[in-house]
């Protein structure tokens, strides 16, 4: 099968469009044919290595462990495993693959999969399941989001950010996306009640406003952000951009958000996301019934899932950029 493989950490160049062999299925996993797999930051840091903690994180200290890149897929079961009682060949599924889905078939667990929403293509699909569960996450589990609550979401075009704007409007919060200047009516469009162009005005322009704040741009510093946060509020930060090559953004995380929240009546927490089906299910129900449609911002064919990297990490895309196989 052709695949996007990877020998080396490093840039987008250290990729190779190739014939490798195709995966072979355990008794508990599906053989799924490839339509469509998400991009998202996840990839590039498994790409680059960076930062090392990624690597300590068991996904190989010296080169990738898993060669194919990719996580979120979409497409259609093309063999199952003798104990998967789930799925049949020609179901129309997505979810996740740690053995890669950059690729013309992958294999997941049974667990990691669900049926495709009947009113999603194939792209659509792919954004999904990673992006979508870390919003919901970030939202219901650690923001403890109520409704009639203030929501702020900044990077609210991106990926996460535009599926936890339209999840807060479900949720019935008041939802405030931040972005910058050319992103704002796609803001407004997918469910956000007020727009902050953060090229004009900083997110705690107006003092402690929001009860939720959830932060997926990874570069603000935690004083700015709690000061735009209500006294018994919650920030929920999902990654981390930029920093040092051990840790990166997410020394905000796992060191002085927990630090500074043990002295602050404010909770800061750290939104490690989990790929579990009931929330993938869950995101299904509420695509069906309209309330929340993935934001696609353009697509690329397999052999161009370097230029797709580029892309995603020159930060303009709007959602989620996608590969198409």
């Amino acid at each position: 099968m052709k695949a996007i493989v990877q020998n080396v950490y490093g840039s987008a160049d250290t990729l190779r469009f190739e014939d490798i062999e195709a995966p072979v299925i355990g008794d508990d996993e599906v053989m799924v044919r490839v339509r469509a797999a998400g991009v998202d930051p996840g990839v590039w840091h498994l790409m680059t290595g960076r930062p090392y903690l990624v690597r300590l994180m068991g996904m190989g200290l010296r080169r990738p462990k898993v060669p194919v890149r990719g996580r979120d897929l979409s497409g259609v079961v093309e063999a199952v495993g003798a104990r998967v009682n789930c799925f049949r060949a020609g179901d129309e599924v997505y979810g996740v693959s740690k053995g890669g889905s950059f690729a013309e078939y992958a294999s997941s667990r049974e667990g990691d999969l669900a049926r495709k929403p009947a009113n999603l293509t194939f792209e659509q699909a792919a954004a999904v399941p990673v992006s979508g569960m870390t919003a919901l996450q970030g939202l219901r589990d650690v923001g403890r989001l109520q409704s009639g609550q203030n929501l702020l979401v900044i990077g609210a075009a991106g990926g996460v950010g535009s599926f936890a704007v339209q999840l807060g409007h479900a949720f019935g919060a008041r939802v405030t996306g931040a972005c910058s200047t050319s992103k704002t009516e796609l803001v407004r469009s997918i469910g956000a009640d007020d727009v902050i162009d953060y090229t004009r005005e900083e997110v705690d322009a107006q003092g402690p406003r929001f009860d939720l704040i959830l932060d997926t741009a990874g570069r603000r510093p935690l004083s700015v952000l709690c000061r735009a946060l209500n006294p018994l509020g919650t920030l929920a930060i999902v990654g981390g951009e930029g920093g040092d090559r051990w840790l990166g953004g997410f020394d905000r995380q796992i060191v002085r958000a927990p630090l500074r929240s043990v002295f602050s009546s404010q909770r800061l927490r750290a939104v490690v996301a989990k790929e579990r089906i009931e929330d993938l299910e869950y995101l299904t129900n509420l695509i069906e019934e309209g309330k929340v449609t993935p934001v696609v911002d353009r697509t690329f064919p397999l052999r161009e899932a370097p230029d797709a990297i580029r892309c995603l990490a020159q930060g303009h895309a709007s959602g989620k950029i996608v590969v198409t196989v």
